[in-house]
Parts: C-alpha cells; structure tokens; sequence
C-alpha cells in the first residue's frame, strides 16, 4: 500500500492542505449551463490572467496560404493542417476544420522549420557533470538562438509568445505575490504564482534583453527571501513551509530558472543571494527530507510515494541542483542529486499503471506529468540524459494516451478528488513526450489546448508535427489495469457535440487517498455539455479528509466521497466496500476516425463494457454493471443485474432541470434549448424514476463536528428506489440531436449481460 502522509505523522493537519492541486473546491456543478457567448468556463484556470485572451493555435488561411506558397510541402512548418480554428464555449476545448493528413514528424534540416541537434553530446552522462553553456534547464543556447526565426515561421510557436508576452505584462504590473499561509495547509498556490512569472519574466528578457525583466525577476526573488519591506513568512529555514514539500519544491524550481536563465545578468552578489536562499530555505530542507533525521517529516513523500507529490517534490530539488551546481561551494546540490533521480525512479516514474492511468486521479496527472517532464527534459538539457526516468515504466509512454483518452468534448472524467486550479501544472508534458517517445499525435493533440501557451512549450513543440492526431486514433480504449479499470468511448474525436462515455469499476484504495467510492461510476457527454458528471472535491481542510482510505476512514462521511455521491448503485444506503475487486470485460468494434472531422459512425460500430463489481458491496449475491453504445454511436444503454439483500438506489447526478413522465418511466433532462431523454425500458414491478437533492441521506452517520458537507447548487440526483431483490434495470439514454427525427432512434431488446457482444444490439 502506498504511502499515506496520516500514517507517517499522526495529525489531523494534512499536508496536501489547500493545493495539492491546490485547492479550489469544486462548485458542485456537474457541468456549467450553456453560457450565451463562448468563454473560458469558471470550472477551469491555466492561471492566465483573466485581461489575457488565451489564444489557441488560431491559424488564418492568409498565412498558411503564404506558408505553402513559399515551402513545399516536406518544409513547410505544421499547422498547416488539423490546427483549431476556435475553441468550445464550456472549457476551451478545441474546435477543427476538416483536414486529410496522418499524425506525422516532417523530415526536415531546414532551420527555419526545424530545431537543430543540441551540440552537448556527452559519451558517458552523470547527473552531477552539466554542460558549460547556460542556460542549462529546458531550454540550452542552441534552442534560444533559432527559436525568433521559428515562431516567425510557425503560428503555434507565434501565438504562444504572443501569449507567454502578454502575461509577463500583466504579472508586471501586479505587486509581488504576497505571502498567504493557507489555513495551516501550505503556501502552495503563491509558490506556483512565484514559479509561474519567473518563467514569463526570464522568457521575455531572452527574447528582448530587455533588461527590466531581470529587474522585476529580482524582485519577485527578493519578496520570496524575505527581504522587503514586511518580510515574507517565518524568518527561519522554513519559510518556504518544507511540511508541506510541495511549496518547498516549487519555490526552489522557481529561484532555479531564475538563476539559470538570468545568468549572465546576475552581478556576483546577486547570484550569491540566490545560492543562499535557495538553499536554506529550498536545498537544505531537501537533505532533511531524505536524512533518518527528519522529525517534521519533510521527506514522507520519498518512501513508497507512487504519485504527484514525489515528482513534484524531487523535480524541485533536482532543477534547483542544476541551476546552481558548480557555484554551490557547499556540496548540497551535490549531494541531492545523488538522491533525487534514483528516488523518482523508484516512485515518481512508478506513478502511471501499466496502462498509462495515473493513480491518483486524472487531475493530479496534470501535477505529477508536469513534475515528471520538467526533471527529465532539464536532466536531458543539463546533462543528456534523464537516466531512464521516461523510460523505466513503459506506462509513462502510455500516460499521454490516459489523458487523451480521459478528456471528453465537454470536461476530464473527472473521478475522485478533481480540483480547477492548476497554475504552473499544464497537460504539456505531452509535447514533451511526443518528441521522446516519437508521437506525432501527442504534440498534435495538446498543440490546440487552452493551456498550450507556455515558456516550456517553446522549447519542447516540434514545428515539423503535421497532421489530425485522431487519424488511426480508436474511439475506444480500455485501460485494463485493476487499480483503475476504466474504459472511455466516444462518437468523434473532433466533434464538441460528440457523444462520450466513461465508465470505471477498479479497487478502493491505493490512489494516494484521492478516490471516491464510485465502482460503476460513469459520466456522458452529449450535444455540447455533459449530462451525467462528477461532483469533485470535498473541502480538503476537513477533518480526515485525508487520514486514509480504510473502511471506516472519516473521508468517506462526506457527501462527495461517499457511494451515494456518485453514478452507480447504492445497495442498504451504505458505503461500497473498500476491498472491492472488480472484474471487468470490454469489447469495441475498434472503429477510428480517420483523418476528417466530418465523422458519422457506420452501422454496427460500437463498444461496451461490463463489470462484475459484486465485491464492492457488503449486502449482495450479486451485482454486475454494463454500458454500451447503441445505434451508431448516438444512444447508450446502462444496465445494472441486482441480487441483494437490502435496498436498492440507483443514482445518478446531473444538473439538468428534470421533467419526470406520469408513468415515471421516462426523464427528460433539460440544459438550455437541448434536451436527452432516459427511459427505463422493462421495468420490474414498482421501479420509476424520481428526483432528490444532491445531499447526504438523512440515515447517514454525520460528518465529523465543525465539518458540514458543501453545498451542491443546482445538481440533481436522479433516482430509481426499489426493496431488496433480485432486479434488472435498463436504462436507454437518448441525445436529442438535431435534425434526427424520433423513429431514428432504437429501442433495443433485452439482452442479458452475459450474452451482450458487438452484434447482440442495434
């Protein structure tokens, strides 16, 4: 079992706190209303300012038609094709014309398309023998002397500069990030603002030698050290809050770009006051982290810490290490990187399953993918190598998949703890690992995203990538491991209003305590919002939010953690059991895409997925779930076979307003001017729908004193209740979808579980 911070350090102050991601709790809403204009939805910050337009790969015909005019095909840079022309109006997701070429990287030497060979080729790589030039983290001298004539060349690399320069601005002209102590739970957030305009500040001074961004760099630095006026937290050597690690980590990251960056503008005073700094109140704290001395624990997270807070955590260590090693006249970024890279092979690199799903929950990939590419590209860049940290676990090659695939039109499947803010933490890994691991379709995918324009995107986008990442790319996928167990199926890729089904089953326990009891839960998507979701976070700052995933843990008294919080079934009103193994079996007709964004699913394509999650229950003889997709990917059927001892509660939350039929068999949910109909199709004796509010049931045990549930405005929960007995209940959803007339749809037979295959339906 992994390790948990409560059984380590027998408090009821956790040290996840309020940011790990930090913490912004969920509204409770399943998915936003349809809002009248396009905008970035409130569920959702990449932590650029709101004055900022985020601009997402616009591509003009002007240009591409210049571009082609002037290169051939084989040179002309990639956004010639499949790039997002806008985004969705509910979270920025991004929206394509039609285009006819495969995911690809161009073979090209032209170094107006293409960056060269990086010249530091060492024979034989050691995390302590870094290259001469500077910078040395992410982003060499090599890359930062093509790159104006890249961005004059790509539209991609052009809007993110755009971009990267219109935040710097506005960071600019705010004060210093001020120091704010988050209820006993971490600094956090103000380390990840700190760390998130260094990065702009540096990045703009290379690429103008401006020299007032190395000025407003310094201050930001010397607010963080304490040094002006009001001071900056404790006036000790843990300022930068090390029982909390995180803040810790990413503070010294963030003194490390500074460093490494800014070097030759640094004076020899100054670049000894960020030595220091950086290590008292960053590196030092790292060694007590990995001594046998560590009363306060700083180092709970680098002993069998198979998630987010070990790659953070060591990434931390490892960039600052880096930054100052060879000026560092003590030792310590010696020593440390002597411990860091071995330590984040045995844990951070351990984080994906064999199928590439991230443990905790797909939120906390955006945390630990981000941890785990900036300590590999800035070994890569220091020192080439990243001593196999990519590469140890092949589902690190696979993770870029989980998150594609985990993404629907409208939102994540976002199960468990799923936070908004995310700050410096970006889904741009992918960019990353699309050039490490040759995946065109991994850079394709993220190029377009609202969270693509960044200083790190710069450097790791390959210009050369061309193509629709979704061409050969199957609608389906099923991630078999049995920690997670979740399958995901859409009807395009490249469609906002495409249909979209999650589905999991998979074990309780071991996601580093961020899970919700949700064996059955689902979400789908429809017609450009989502109509079945999650609720999210509960409030992180809650007694035993965190104490452990054990049966009888607090964290499962509250609302949204709970069994009955979730899509799935709620047998004797009670809690799943936290030692369910659940078996699962999945089938597709393997359909793709193609390269064009006008899809229409063939007759007979289809997926579904079946699981066996009778362990998960403490009152039944059996329980088994299956969902599948009906009539060329444009229904979904959700069948439940129940044999149980006590009541049962077939639950499902939306925020939908929702108009039940006399009969009680038929709902139809409403979000603005679309609508899904869901039928109860062969229902047993007594079974209709009903509604209830999205809050605890009154036979619950309470929260712990002082700890209330949050609200969860405007959610609905829809309802099937029926005595102990031995049921089947089919529910058939049906997307109103334009245009398609009423005796389109199917109503399907009814097909036992165990005799469901790609042809037994519709």
């Amino acid at each position: 079992m992994a390790a948990n911070y409560a059984s380590v350090n027998n408090t009821q102050t956790s040290p996840y706190g309020s940011g790990d991601p930090y913490y912004n709790e969920s509204t409770g809403y399943v998915t936003p209303h349809r809002p009248q204009v396009k905008k970035t939805s409130n569920w959702i910050k990449f932590g650029v300012p709101a004055a900022i337009v985020i601009i997402v790969g616009v591509v003009v015909g002007a240009v591409l038609g210049t571009r082609a005019a002037n290169k051939n095909a084989s040179e002309s840079a990639a956004g010639s094709s499949a790039a997002a022309t806008s985004c969705n109006r509910l979270y920025m997701l991004p929206l394509y014309p039609a285009t006819v070429t495969v995911p690809t990287f161009v073979s090209t030497n032209n170094p107006d398309y293409a960056w060269p060979q990086d010249p530091f080729q060492p024979s034989n790589p050691n995390p302590t023998q870094v290259r001469s030039d500077r910078p040395r983290l992410i982003a060499p001298s090599y890359k930062w002397a093509v790159l104006p004539q890249l961005i004059a060349n790509d539209p991609y690399l052009s809007s993110w500069n755009n971009t990267i320069f219109g935040n710097a601005s506005t960071y600019n002209a705010l004060p210093p990030v001020a120091y704010y102590y988050d209820g006993g739970n971490g600094i956090l957030d103000i380390a990840r603002q700190i760390k998130q305009r260094v990065k702009a500040f540096s990045y703009v001074y290379r690429m103008t030698n401006d020299t007032k961004w190395v000025d407003r760099t310094w201050t930001e630095l010397q607010n963080a050290a304490g040094n002006l006026t009001g001071g900056w937290g404790p006036d000790n050597s843990t300022k930068w809050n090390p029982t909390h690690f995180l803040d810790t980590a990413e503070l010294t990251a963030a003194y490390g770009i500074a460093y490494d960056w800014l070097y030759d503008q640094w004076t020899s005073d100054q670049k000894a006051s960020i030595v220091w700094t950086m290590i008292e109140y960053g590196l030092s704290n790292g060694l007590i982290a990995y001594s046998s001395n560590d009363p306060l624990y700083f180092g709970w997270w680098t002993n069998n810490t198979e998630g987010n807070w070990n790659c953070v955590c060591n990434n931390g260590l490892t960039m600052g290490s880096l930054a100052i090693l060879g000026d560092d006249t003590s030792g310590t970024a010696q020593q440390l990187l002597s411990m860091t890279v071995t330590n984040a092979l045995q844990n951070c690199a351990l984080a994906p399953s064999s199928d590439g799903t991230w443990s905790e929950t797909p939120d906390y990939w955006y945390f630990g993918t981000t941890g785990h590419a900036e300590m590999s590209a800035s070994l890569l860049s220091a020192t080439g190598s990243s001593y196999q940290l990519p590469d140890i676990n092949p589902g690190f090659n696979l993770t870029s998949l989980f998150h594609m695939y985990v993404v629907g039109p409208g939102s994540l499947f976002n199960y468990g703890d799923t936070g908004p803010n995310k700050f410096t933490a970006t889904a741009n890994g992918l960019l990353f690992y699309g050039n490490y691991y040759n995946q065109p379709a991994y850079q394709l995918f993220q190029r377009d995203q609202a969270d693509a324009p960044d200083p790190w995107s710069m450097f790791w986008y390959d210009p050369t990538v061309t193509g629709a990442y979704w061409d050969g790319l199957a609608l389906d996928y099923f991630f078999n491991n049995n920690t997670d167990q979740w399958a995901s199926m859409r009807s395009s890729w490249a469609d906002e209003n495409a249909l979209f089904v999650a589905i999991k089953a998979g074990t309780l326990q071991n996601h580093q305590t961020h899970n919700d009891l949700d064996c059955g839960d689902f979400v789908m998507d429809a017609l450009g919002t989502r109509w079945f979701g999650e609720l999210g976070d509960g409030n992180y700052n809650a007694y035993g939010y965190f104490e452990s995933d054990a049966q009888d843990s607090p964290r499962w008294l509250y609302y949204r953690k709970r069994t009955e919080g979730q899509n799935t079934v709620l047998i004797g009103a009670q809690n799943q059991n936290v030692l369910a193994a659940p078996t699962v079996q999945f089938d597709s007709s393997g359909t793709t895409q193609g390269p064009t964004t006008a899809f229409n699913a063939p007759n007979g394509s289809n997926a579904y997925f079946i699981a066996d999650i009778s362990s998960a229950y403490f009152n039944v003889t059996s329980l088994s779930r299956g969902i599948r997709l009906l009539n060329s990917r444009t229904q979904v059927l959700l069948q439940d076979e129940i044999n149980a001892q006590a009541s049962v509660m077939w639950r499902a939350q939306t925020n939908a307003t929702v108009s039940i039929s006399n009969s009680g068999l038929t709902a139809t949910l409403t979000i603005g001017t679309q609508t899904v109909q869901v039928d109860l199709l062969n229902p047993p004796s007594g079974a209709q729908f009903t509604t209830m509010d999205a809050v605890r049931l009154s036979t619950d045990p309470p929260t712990p004193s002082g700890n209330p549930d949050q609200p969860n405005p405007g959610v609905t929960v829809l309802v099937i209740s029926l005595p102990a007995g031995t049921y089947t209940l089919e529910v058939l959803m049906t997307p109103q979808w334009p245009g398609v007339s009423s005796t389109s749809y199917v109503t399907p037979s009814s097909v036992p579980l165990n005799q469901w295959s790609l042809t037994s339906h519709p």
